[in-house]
């Protein structure tokens, strides 16, 4: 069985589950990886959480029944996994604009979220630069904040935040960095959320007060690299769009829940190179 079918198996069994509770393990075992990699792999292709589209097609599938069945609100409500009418009222009309007392009304606008499948699609016309490279354990520091599906956007305000406060300045005098030397990002604790430090590798004089510590155990990283300009934030999400949808599937390797790194290169000329560091295990295919 390749991706394209493993995908598909897995969304099969999220549509025939959505008045059940979804067991996201059995979800990523049907796509044959863990849920970890299933979680962040669904997110960059589709662009939205797991758990997000699961929300959605219920919506969508409650919206139909309210307009077609003219089945009880109560009654929908406890069919898709809502614990009371209120609950499922306050979803409904953060999706669809409307409560669902007003869905049969003629000509209501009621919002649809298809059933997503996975095809072919022909890239790979643009080469990826990668490498794969063993590490020994290492110690970052730095602040660090909890970061929602979104993070293109948190991060880059977080970013923002540190250095119009102070934080960045104080994090590169601890590091003892010199004037082209630049400061890294780390993404960890991957969960619904997940947490991302600004910061760098400790230095042998040790951590200083009001910074944060974080411990890497050794590992096997796959490596890419881009060259961006300061504004250059769509061109990361673009490369890491086609790592998750190009480089995993057509690779025997998943990525292991632990921190990814994205460390950034002064180049000159205000350009600056940026290395997508993530964590990886090797998978044979089954």
């Amino acid at each position: 069985m390749d991706w394209l079918d493993r995908m598909n198996s897995a969304m099969e069994y999220v549509e025939t589950h959505l008045t059940e509770i979804i067991d996201f393990e059995q979800v990523a075992r049907k796509a044959f990886c863990s849920t970890y990699h299933f979680q962040r792999m669904f997110s960059f292709i589709t662009n939205v959480p797991l758990s997000e589209y699961i929300r959605r097609r219920r919506l969508t599938l409650a919206a139909l029944e309210l307009q077609q069945k003219g089945t009880k609100i109560i009654d929908i409500a406890l069919k898709y996994g809502y614990e009371s009418p209120e609950a499922f009222s306050r979803a409904f009309k953060k999706m669809h604009g409307v409560m669902p007392t007003s869905a049969r009304d003629q000509g209501v606008s009621l919002k649809a979220y298809p059933r997503l499948s996975f095809h072919i699609s022909i890239r790979g016309d643009v080469e990826m630069n990668y490498k794969i490279e063993e590490k020994k354990a290492f110690e970052m520091f730095g602040i660090s904040t909890v970061v929602n599906f979104d993070g293109f956007i948190e991060i880059p305000a977080f970013w923002n935040k540190c250095v119009s406060d102070g934080t960045v300045d104080r994090i590169r005098t601890a590091a003892e960095l010199g004037e082209n030397d630049q400061i890294h990002g780390i993404s960890y604790n991957f969960g619904k959320s997940y947490s991302y430090m600004i910061g760098y590798f400790l230095p042998q004089s040790g951590l200083q007060e009001g910074f944060e510590k974080l411990q890497i155990s050794p590992q096997t990283y796959v490596i890419f690299s881009i060259g961006i300009n300061p504004d250059g934030q769509s061109g990361l999400l673009e490369l890491h769009k086609r790592i998750w949808g190009e480089w995993f599937p057509s690779s025997n390797y998943e990525s292991a829940n632990s921190p990814h790194f994205e460390m950034v290169y002064d180049r000159g000329n205000n350009m600056y190179e940026t290395e997508i560091w993530i964590p990886i295990v090797y998978k044979p295919e089954s």
